[in-house]
């Protein structure tokens, strides 16, 4: 398998090398794989830099299919012209040709990772463990290392942006460069999250589609993503347990979660985003999930009901200590996570410093300091 990558490489190098003749354009170009369709960072970026350059976004899942894999495979053609002919390329994870190819000395590659703040351990912190995306059960970890080196595994990358100097740590460590490239830049969605004016355009639509949830006080419960489904049985139980006289409880699966939650007491959304969700919440109760940082900006408590932490941590380790750095106190049971709901007890100072150490602030705004300085690697 490693001969046949190698080789497959060699002639994307080949060809890469003709495309490279084509003249470089005052272009910036935004690849990502996360989605379809483009997320609210790039489209933030896009629209503040669409007024001075060309900008290019390419978004494309290697979605499961044969035939879905033969079209990525065209897709990435598309996505050596366009590296080819940029000054500037922007990633919000992995690219294929960027960490393959040879580029052009002048072009500069920029990781913005899609998630905000570092948390959960991934990238090259994980190569070969049960949560990486290379299975270690089809290959022994010698050859998940090798075949991560011949695809270029986060290679090539010029800047890294961080939502904090504490996250730039783990940022390196993920990515597997040294800390002068790495660059304090939290994501443009933040710009959007604290904005008041967005927060009262998004309350009123959650409003207008959840009537129920302007009559009481609302706990968002918001999981992180469990393989095995084992979460299942704990939000039963907090369902079943929630005082529905005094609270609704909205629930927000994680987008890969195969089961449905079908009770009439739940609102069940999938129509807005966790954040935004937030914004109508009283209470947030979550475990592991990235969401933390965003939902850290609102100033709002925060409850993490962790009752599978020690099992967790062997499967998927943290950049941060769990135990003393997270903005809400910890619970493995949902009785004594609802009675300090019911008390209205938390530690609003432990959340600010939380936010203060893992999201840095502005300048002028989150959108427009990264903007600034993708110009300056231009002009």
């Amino acid at each position: 398998m490693k001969v046949l990558l190698k080789i497959g490489i060699g002639i994307l190098n080949i060809i890469y090398f003709f495309i490279k003749l084509f003249r470089t354009r005052n272009k910036i170009t935004l690849i990502s794989r996360q989605s379809n369709k483009p997320s609210v960072d790039f489209k933030m970026l896009e629209s503040k830099l669409s007024k001075k350059y060309e900008v290019v976004v390419l978004c494309k899942m290697i979605d499961n299919g044969l035939k879905n894999k033969i079209k990525y495979f065209f897709h990435i053609f598309r996505q050596m012209y366009h590296i080819a002919t940029s000054k500037v390329v922007i990633l919000d994870t992995y690219c294929i040709p960027i960490g393959v190819l040879k580029h052009k000395k002048s072009l500069k590659v920029i990781q913005m990772w899609h998630a905000l703040g570092s948390f959960k351990k991934f990238g090259k912190s994980i190569i070969g463990k049960d949560e990486s995306s290379v299975n270690i059960s089809v290959m022994n970890k010698i050859q998940v290392n090798d075949i991560s080196e011949v695809m270029g595994m986060h290679k090539n990358y010029d800047y890294i942006f961080a939502s904090s100097k504490e996250a730039c740590k783990g940022f390196a460590e993920a990515f597997g460069y040294p800390l002068k490239n790495l660059r304090v830049f939290p994501l443009p969605r933040v710009d959007l999250i604290i904005d008041e004016n967005n927060q009262k355009e998004v309350k009123k639509e959650i409003f207008n589609k959840y009537k129920q949830l302007k009559n009481k006080k609302n706990i968002l419960y918001c999981p992180t993503f469990r393989k095995d489904n084992s979460d299942l049985k704990y939000i039963d139980e907090l369902i079943e347990k929630v005082d529905y006289s005094k609270y609704n409880l909205i629930l927000k699966l994680h987008p890969l979660t195969k089961y449905n939650i079908k009770d009439e007491r739940v609102v069940v959304d999938k129509s807005f985003n966790t954040y935004e969700m937030a914004y109508v919440s009283d209470y947030i109760i979550t475990d592991y999930s990235a969401v933390i940082f965003e939902v850290s900006l609102l100033h709002k408590p925060i409850f993490l009901y962790a009752y599978d932490k020690d099992n967790y941590m062997n499967k998927r380790d943290f950049y941060l200590n769990y135990d003393t750095d997270m903005p809400g106190k910890i619970y493995k049971e949902c009785d004594s996570l609802l009675k300090n709901i019911e008390e209205d007890k938390f530690d609003y100072n432990k959340l600010n410093k939380f936010r203060e150490k893992y999201i840095s602030d502005c300048k002028i705004s989150y959108t427009d300091d990264i903007v600034l300085f993708i110009e300056s690697l231009i002009d």
